[in-house]
């Protein structure tokens, strides 16, 4: 995998543990969030911004749990494919025009674990729960973007 891949869904939640919905496109806007999502507010923490998580990762838990998630059921707002997202941690990158800094790996949390009533999962998302983001330069993130390190 490389620190290039691309946009395959994004994801909002209006409300704490409310469901997860794919959209066709979401604005970003620095400082605060994704517009319509449950975190989104301005002076929000870096870490709760924007989260991101790979299919690749999706794809490798549900052959470990013989499962079938969608994407939505892990609660990031952007699925991407082909990237690595754990190197992206602490660099500069973008999302179509939004430019992201990577602020720490999404950790899976016992929350997510009880919410899909799946034991194990904490463990098996372990360094391939994504990544939490603070967004540095706003705009619109659509499926297809591109996702590249700008640093």
């Amino acid at each position: 995998m490389t620190v290039e891949g691309r946009v395959l869904a994004v994801c909002l939640s209006a409300t704490e543990g409310g469901v997860t919905r794919e959209v066709s496109e979401a604005m970003a806007t620095a400082g605060a969030g994704l517009e319509g999502d449950r975190y989104c507010t301005f002076g929000a923490s870096a870490e709760t911004q924007l989260t991101l998580i790979q299919i690749e990762a999706v794809n490798e838990f549900n052959e470990a749990f013989a499962a079938n998630l969608p994407a939505t059921a892990f609660r990031r707002n952007v699925i991407t494919e082909g990237v690595d997202l754990n190197a992206l941690e602490g660099r500069v990158f973008t999302v179509g025009d939004v430019q992201l800094r990577g602020v720490e790996l999404c950790e899976p949390c016992a929350d997510l674990q009880n919410l899909l009533d799946i034991p194990g999962l904490v463990k098996q998302l372990t360094h391939k729960g994504g990544l939490r983001c603070e967004i540095l330069g706003g705009g619109v993130i659509r499926p297809g973007d591109k996702v590249g390190a700008a640093d």
